[in-house]
């Protein structure tokens, strides 16, 4: 719906559409490193990514990065459909790179469940989602990696 005030969410469905349903993980092991902003992230994961002679994915991808500054301005569910989305297209490539190398991603669903739970408790700690919420559980339809850090 928002595609027609947002011509970039057309574009974002578009590479969602073409990802494949079920992503399977290849042989080579996938490892995630999560934190907050310049906490040295980047710099681990070239350092690993060169250690394992891997590859380094990030989220939001690239394939839609550019657009991030656009859907950073928008209204909080719209900013977080981004970013969802953006799991799975990553999803998809982490599928394929796992099939030729060890992947290291930086940030990936976490990032998007500790942003969407932040963006709702208003900072009020005991808005928290009670602990068996669904915010805190992986999506059953999203590759999971073999290591988070």
């Amino acid at each position: 719906q928002c595609a027609e005030r947002i011509p970039e969410a057309g574009a974002v469905l578009e590479l969602l559409e073409k990802c494949p349903e079920h992503q399977k993980k290849g042989g080579f092991p996938v490892v995630v490193f999560e934190g907050l902003d310049a906490t040295g992230k980047t710099t681990v994961t070239q350092s690993v990514k060169d250690a394992l002679n891997g590859v380094l994915l990030r989220s939001p991808p690239a394939c839609i990065s550019q657009w991030r500054t656009v859907f950073d301005d928008e209204p909080a569910p719209i900013k977080r459909a981004f970013y969802a989305a953006g799991n799975y297209i990553l999803a998809s490539e982490i599928a394929k790179a796992s099939t030729q190398a060890p992947v290291i991603i930086d940030r990936y669903w976490h990032s998007t469940a500790a942003y969407t739970i932040a963006t709702e408790i208003n900072g009020k700690v005991q808005d928290l989602p009670p602990d068996h919420d669904e915010v805190y559980q992986w999506p059953k339809d999203l590759l999971k990696p073999d290591l988070v850090l």
